[in-house]
């Protein structure tokens, strides 16, 4: 009997396949299954022609055929289970997901299309896909060899390498770049000598899907892999040591407690069980398998086999890691935390800190020395506003990012006392070692020093047998560094220091020491506070009235009644600055003599606020700094340049600058940030015949003091005595007696008296006010008198007048006003020379159009000459204030 196969038809075979679009190659009959030609790789882009099938197929030597997946035979991809899959039941297992997940009607056309069975007695299925690129070849389900099926040459890999892994592959696929047997081959193309065999349809069968489709049967194939693969501690922590007794960790208690079903509620829905394994899809109901839970009994873990999902693709989430992951952002520390607060988990010993409670009262002046509260002074209302602090909260630090959290909840909660932001970060307010107000702007240090005083910090250890232990410990110093180094804090906003009571901005008095929420201010009072009563009298005024009026300011000698009005509205700026915006202008303290009482003025400030002193320095740029150093690190309202040279000329535009801004910015010396800071000082300079240049004139208001005496520091017999000690004895009544004059005004309804004083006029309108209110004369009565102080003033002044004099409404250039008026043309202000007419001519540039008195300059461009030429014009009311014909 003649058993041999008969000899296929391979060329048949080929023109079947070719006219079904399909790329063939010839395959040698060696057991190898390599293509029988020099180079394949053309064939991957180029489709093989039927020439090219004669001359492989048409001489009768034996070959076997094969078939070039992806775009070169119209985007047809090979889905290959194995002979050990189909032995294995896994064909099995694929249908019955694919019909549960909605997939079931793409795979019917699979199994129904073109099929082979391989010699092994795999199963080999075509698709073609509409719509998207076939992928090249994949591997999509593989499991570890069982030693019974190893090979010799396995068992000799694994004695001289015996980390290696033996696989096997269980479901592939042939795509781009990829080729396949296919039927008739046989015989010894085979290495088991076995053919090929279509079981179902042929070429003109092959089912199309959409590429959608295609990726979810993929997907479906790749999740009955069966590889172990390593777990990521982000998705499924590593196993911790068992605790003491028994106890179980939250996230180990939720691994066994929780359901996937509750976890996964809203992204997946179960489909089908089968064993332990469940298969999860869409919970919208989408077609397809997208997930997968208990595949390993011993380690129950979600795997997703999607991109479009929270979770990552191909990674292990133990219910506790899919758990961090959806509610806290894979932040296991918070997501234990939470699961605790919800019953998870047993709690383990922990040994505690061996705190004392305490409890102490702050005033809130000092959070250097918290527990130093002052007592309840003599003719003080209550004493100062005493709150309990209570026991120090207390902060676990293990955790740096915790710590920090936990710093700022502290200062969020209001728990960190007197401890407050403004420009720059966080400050407390303290006593220098002049007893005056001062703002301690933190470093790393001081921030790490008031949290050693006001929080219990602790870090927490566990011990060989378990046990947490809490430990004392400071917070770490790049900590406090990292809080400082942020943009904002949750913290009062420190806008000033007050040292009387103050007017707020809606009329309200704040008298109660210590921040005030309401204006941020901080109320820190030089001298201790007389009590107030409720309700102002008359009597009270006039008690107030003849305190300052008649007692502090009776034995000055004034120039003029204006003097006197000036000096008492700088006096009752202070407790009426919060109540107005704008800047103020400088106070000028000048005298004809030493000993006229200049300091005691100035005295008589520092008795009742407090001030900031220092000394006229020497150039512009040591005056910028000078008034940084003021406004960041002082808290007096009253900053005094002390002690200018006599006769000196206050000619500067940097103080110009200061006296017209609301808000002063500088870098910090020693550091390269820069600082905003209100500019809510009152600016005193004082000095023997002082005179104002430039724009300085018109930001000064002047108390001048005459005594009019040889040796004027020997006067006496004034009504007070001497004013010094009594200003040491009677500081509280003299502030309680200038906060009732204004609580007078404002009980009458704060009537104001518009006046004009450029950037200064709502302030000077409320001074007119209160002055009116108290029958004070003489404010802003020195308007004549001012110009006499400006020396810049009179001069150009007098120029301008001699010009028009000489040249009445003639344009003239400059060298023409210089031969003409050498005795009144400005001279250089080093050399004292007169100016080149290049000089003056930019000297008129920079004042043309401003008057000087009733007389202005007018610049006229001589296109003739091709230069500037220039007459002076006279105002029309030649300042009587009316205009003249």
């Amino acid at each position: 009997m003649n058993d041999a196969q008969p000899t296929p038809d391979l060329r048949a075979s080929a023109r079947e396949l070719h006219d079904s679009g399909l790329c063939v190659l010839p395959i040698k009959a060696d057991g190898s299954k390599a293509p029988d030609v020099r180079s394949w790789t053309p064939y991957k882009v180029n489709r093989s022609t039927p020439a090219d099938h004669d001359q492989w197929f048409g001489g009768g030597r034996p070959h076997g055929i094969a078939v070039v997946y992806g775009a070169v035979s119209g985007a047809v991809e090979m889905l290959e289970f194995e002979g050990l899959a189909i032995r294995e039941g896994l064909l099995d297992e694929v249908t019955e997901i694919m019909q549960a997940s909605g997939l079931g009607d793409a795979w019917d056309a699979i199994l129904n299309g073109w099929v082979t069975e391989s010699p092994s007695g795999g199963r080999h299925f075509r698709v073609r896909l509409d719509g998207g690129a076939v992928p090249p070849n994949r591997k999509l389900a593989s499991r570890p060899a069982r030693e019974d099926e190893y090979t010799p040459e396995e068992r000799q890999r694994l004695a001289e390498k015996p980390n290696t892994k033996v696989v096997r592959v269980l479901i592939e696929t042939r795509g781009e770049g990829g080729y396949g047997l296919v039927e008739p081959s046989g015989g010894s193309v085979h290495d088991t000598g076995l053919p090929y065999v279509r079981i179902a349809g042929g070429p003109d069968s092959i089912p199309v899907l959409d590429a959608d489709t295609m990726d979810a049967v993929r997907d479906v194939c790749r999740m009955v892999d069966q590889m172990p693969a390593p777990e990521a501690p982000k998705t499924a922590p590593r196993a911790a040591p068992p605790l003491p007794g028994g106890g179980l960790r939250p996230g180990e208690d939720y691994n066994h407690r929780a359901d996937w079903a509750e976890i996964l509620s809203g992204i997946f829905r179960p489909i089908i069980t089968r064993g332990h394994t469940t298969y999860w899809g869409w919970a919208d109901g989408a077609k397809g398998v997208k997930a997968t839970t208990g595949r390993d009994p011993e380690a129950d873990r979600l795997w997703v086999f999607t991109t479009s999902s929270e979770f990552q693709d191909g990674v292990p989430y133990s219910k506790f890691g899919a758990y961090a992951h959806l509610r806290h952002g894979g932040d296991f520390k918070a997501a234990a935390a939470d699961l605790r607060r919800q019953g998870y988990g047993s709690e383990p010993p922990r040994r505690r800190l061996n705190l004392v409670s305490s409890q102490h009262f702050s005033d809130g002046s000092s959070a250097l020395d918290p527990d130093n509260a002052p007592g309840a002074q003599e003719d003080s209302e209550a004493g100062p506003d005493l709150r309990v602090v209570a026991s120090k909260p207390e902060l676990d630090v293990t955790n740096e990012a915790d710590a920090i959290d936990g710093i700022l909840r502290l200062m969020g909660r209001g728990e960190l006392p007197d401890l407050y932001t403004r420009s720059g970060g966080p400050c407390w307010v303290y006593r220098d070692d002049n007893d005056d107000p001062a703002v301690q702007q933190l470093g790393a240090d001081n921030l790490r020093a008031y949290l050693n005083d006001h929080v219990t910090t602790y870090t927490v250890k566990r011990d060989q047998d378990g046990v947490l232990n809490e430990e004392r410990e400071l917070v770490m110093p790049k900590t406090c560094a990292t809080i400082l180094g942020r943009k904002d804090w949750p913290l009062p906003p420190l806008r000033g220091i007050v040292t009387s009571p103050v007017i707020r901005p809606d009329g309200t008095l704040l008298d109660s020491v210590g921040y005030d929420p309401a204006t941020g201010l901080y109320l820190e009072p030089r001298v201790p506070l007389r009590r107030l009563q409720a309700q102002v009298t008359q009597e009270s005024l006039a008690r107030a009235k003849d305190i300052v009026l008649d007692q502090v300011l009776a034995d000055f000698p004034w120039v003029a009644a204006s003097d006197r009005a000036h000096y008492l509205g700088a006096l009752l700026t202070p407790v009426l600055r919060p109540y107005f915006h704008g800047p103020t202008p400088m106070i000028v303290i000048t005298a004809t003599a030493a000993g006229s009482g200049k300091s005691l003025l100035k005295d008589i400030f520092k008795a009742a606020y407090g001030i900031a002193g220092t000394a006229w320095p020497e150039n512009d740029t040591e005056l910028r700094k000078s008034i940084t150093t003021q406004l960041y690190s002082t808290g007096a309202p009253v900053v005094v340049l002390d002690n200018l040279p006599n006769g000196y000329v206050i000619k500067s535009p940097v103080l110009s600058a200061l006296l017209t801004d609301e808000h002063w910015g500088d870098r910090i010396l020693g550091a390269t940030n820069k600082v905003t800071m209100p500019n809510d000082r009152l600016w005193i300079v004082t000095g023997n015949a002082l005179r104002t240049g430039g724009d300085n004139g018109r930001r000064a208001m002047w108390v001048r003091l005459d005594p009019n005496c040889p040796d004027p520091d020997q006067r006496d017999g004034f009504r007070v005595g001497d004013l010094r000690p009594w200003l040491r004895a009677k500081a509280s009544t003299l502030v309680a007696a200038l906060v009732t004059l204004v609580r007078s005004w404002f009980a009458a309804g704060a009537p104001l008296v518009r006046v004009r004083k450029g950037d200064y006029s709502e302030w000077a309108s409320i001074i007119a006010g209160v002055l009116g209110f108290l029958g004070v004369d003489g404010w802003m009565a020195d308007r004549d008198e001012v110009r006499d102080q400006d020396d810049e003033l009179l001069e150009w002044s007098a120029f301008l007048e001699m010009w028009r004099e000489r040249f009445g409404a003639q344009t003239v250039p400059t060298g023409t006003v210089i031969a003409a008026l050498p005795e009144h043309v400005p001279r250089h202000p080093k050399t004292g020379e007169l100016p080149t007419p290049n000089l003056l001519g930019g000297w008129l540039k920079t004042r043309a159009g401003r008057y000087y008195g009733t007389h202005k300059l007018v610049r006229v461009y001589d296109s003739h000459r091709r230069q500037n030429v220039w007459r002076v014009d006279v105002h029309a009311d030649r300042g009587t204030g009316r205009h003249e014909p």
